[in-house]
């Protein structure tokens, strides 16, 4: 029992590693490899999936070389480059370090599923810990954050990895049954369930802003990571726990599918219930396929203990070996073909709601048809123990996270405010690292009232899984108000020193572009009886054409909600001074704040040649110190201006 708690142990270290580096090379796909958003998305999926078709080949290498050489290795090979990629400073040498630490992680699985025919408490452990440590961090992993901490338990995390590894391969009774093919199977569809949706910190905080809100808008809300715990204790019980007999068993797969469809259903609302059921239905499903004690396995190791020295059962164990192995190989190809497919429709245009829940549908049938559990060895755990251990490790996020201040007024009507507009980019700098401090520093270096920010990311898999608007709002000391444009979890946002009233979202016609757009309405309320209004937008141009229909529709709906009140209209319009999309603006009444200071260029960040970040001020407002600042934590330079209020 004690060589099985190694093993349990070891697989979930690997598994917290290899998504450590998932969620580096993964937003290098786009901010590295990706150059900007220039590369065509089909290039972009190519190299993605080119990896894990190469990782097909890997059981053939296991069963030539053997598994215990290979897993060695390949260990090696992952702690190495996820130590390597806290240090380094980006750009392409970040890219290559993920997609070797990638490689050489799927490697590692292939060669441990040769080795183990019970994964469910290691690959269960992993993922419920994974979640609980992306939570406690405020889902920004020790792989951002660098300094001694960082330093010092990625290292530890890495030794004590390649120690496990390192040990003899043999399993605890001497054998190795012929279980593990299903559970191995579905090691990649539920890493990317429980990414996208069941184990996601980023996606529980969302949901709640929802919940706070309930008016088609999001705002900050307290005590954000609270149903983590409840989702990481809900997975992690129901997958090491043994499940019901019978149809009774369909609560798992029922209740894994009724999450991803919440999940399709692109309503912040329901984000919350997504997460919780698919966080209990993913861990029955799991548990389904915990059948290494199963009649025959048992069989099996008993015919394997008594004829070891037997020729032929050299050979069936080998083949054995084989089939776990093209198992998780074939399982983590599941993965990219669902991530790829999911989020390349936001460049391509497809509809890919029904990704989760193909993907949701597939564990479901897999774990379903699994053959029933009668007389189930005990886990290398106690469920019951490693359940509270983790639920524990998960509660101190709530307990640990910021909490943004309250807005106030209480010191009356100010008579300027500074308005600063920025395209983030996810939250990654020109060197495709995620780059907080490099966001915060240059928005706090313009001391701005209001903040209006474009390309808001909320829990994305693809860009790592963070919150990035809670992030950047706790460091900047200011409330949020969010607007969903793509999907509940991408869009635009808007941060206030003042209280902001009346929060309003208005999505905008696609016209063609692929990746959806909104404009996201709050008033200011300054104090005794003065208010002003502020509209957050980012325009999706459609191919070949400028934003013409979009700007007119933000022009109109910020000058109807307005109502007679002084305005601010502002964020990435990727349109430029003289354009049709422009006009749309001035027609409107509206005047560029920047007019006397252009060309400003605000775009790209590291050589600007394009005016497409903007502010417009009603009449009234009176604009000065217009400024794009540079810096590289984004694709775009931000704007800034201070406007001086109308007399009261």
């Amino acid at each position: 029992m004690r060589y099985r708690q190694l093993t349990t142990g070891t697989l979930a270290l690997g598994v917290i590693l290899l998504i450590d580096v998932l969620r580096v090379w993964l937003p290098g796909i786009i901010t590295i490899f990706g150059q900007a958003a220039s590369t065509p998305a089909e290039l972009m999926g190519a190299f993605a999936l080119g990896w894990f078709v190469l990782a097909l080949g890997a059981p053939a290498v296991v069963r030539r070389v053997g598994a215990r050489p290979v897993t060695v290795v390949a260990a090696v090979l992952l702690a190495v480059a996820r130590l390597a990629l806290t240090a380094t400073p980006g750009g392409r040498t970040q890219l290559w370090l993920a997609t070797a630490g990638l490689l050489a992680g799927l490697v590692w699985l292939v060669g441990v599923a040769a080795d183990t025919d019970r994964p469910v408490p290691g690959l269960a452990l992993g993922f419920a810990v994974n979640a609980a440590l992306h939570a406690v961090l405020d889902t920004v992993d020790l792989v951002w954050r660098g300094g001694w901490l960082a330093w010092l338990l990625s290292s530890v995390a890495v030794v004590l990895f390649v120690l496990g590894t390192a040990q003899p391969g043999t399993r605890a009774d001497g054998v190795t049954g012929t279980g593990g093919v299903r559970a191995w199977l579905l090691a990649g569809p539920a890493l990317l369930l429980a990414g996208m949706v069941a184990l996601s910190p980023a996606l529980a905080r969302t949901g709640m802003s929802f919940l706070v809100a309930g008016d088609g808008v999001a705002r900050s809300p307290l005590f954000g990571l609270a149903p983590v715990p409840v989702a990481v204790a809900g997975f992690l019980f129901t997958a090491l726990t043994r499940p019901p007999r019978g149809w009774s068993r369909a609560y798992g797969p029922v209740a894994l599918l009724a999450g991803a469809v919440l999940f399709a259903l692109d309503r912040g609302d329901l984000l919350l219930p997504a997460v919780l059921l698919a966080a209990v239905g993913l861990g029955a499903c799991l548990a389904l396929t915990d059948d290494a004690s199963g009649p025959d396995s048992d069989a099996s190791n008993a015919s394997n203990a008594s004829d070891t020295a037997n020729a032929s059962d050299t050979s069936n164990a080998s083949a054995r070996a084989a089939r776990r192995g093209y198992a998780v190989a074939a399982g983590m190809l599941v993965f990219a073909l669902g991530a790829v497919g999911y989020y390349s429709a936001y460049d391509l245009g497809y509809p890919n709601a029904a990704v989760p829940v193909l993907v949701a549908g597939l564990v479901a049938v897999v774990a379903f048809a699994a053959r029933p559990v009668v007389h189930r060895l005990p886990g290398p755990f106690p469920p019951l123990r490693a359940a509270a251990a983790v639920t524990a490790l998960a509660l101190l996020a709530p307990v640990l996270a910021d909490d943004i201040p309250l807005a106030s007024n209480r010191d009356g009507p100010p008579e300027r405010l500074t308005v600063v507009a920025y395209n983030i980019r996810m939250g990654f700098g020109l060197d495709g690292r995620f780059d907080l401090p490099g966001l915060t520093e240059v928005v706090e270096r313009q001391r701005p009232d209001v903040v209006l920010l474009s390309e808001v990311d909320r829990a994305w898999l693809l860009n790592g899984g963070h919150d990035t608007l809670d992030l950047l709002a706790g460091r900047l000391g200011m409330p949020y108000v969010f607007g969903p444009a793509a999907d509940p979890v991408w869009g635009d946002a808007v941060l206030s020193r003042w209280p902001m009233r009346d929060p309003r979202s208005l999505p905008l016609p696609a016209v063609g572009a692929p990746t959806g757009a909104q404009a996201l309405a709050v008033t200011l309320d300054l104090g005794d009886g003065v208010r002003t209004a502020v509209v957050s937008t980012h325009l999706q141009p459609p191919p070949g054409r400028g934003p013409v229909v979009q700007a007119r529709a933000v022009a109109d709906f910020a000058t109807r909600y307005a109502a007679g009140r002084p305005l601010v209209v502002a964020g990435d319009l990727n349109t430029e001074p003289g354009d049709e999309a422009y006009a749309e603006f001035t027609d409107a009444g509206l005047t560029d704040a920047f007019a006397t200071a252009r060309p400003l260029a605000t775009s790209p960040a590291d050589d600007p040649r394009q005016q497409i970040d903007h502010i417009f001020v009603s009449p009234g407002l009176t604009p000065g110190d217009p400024v794009a600042p540079r810096s590289t934590a984004s694709d775009h330079l931000p704007v800034a201006v201070t406007l001086t209020l109308p007399p009261r």
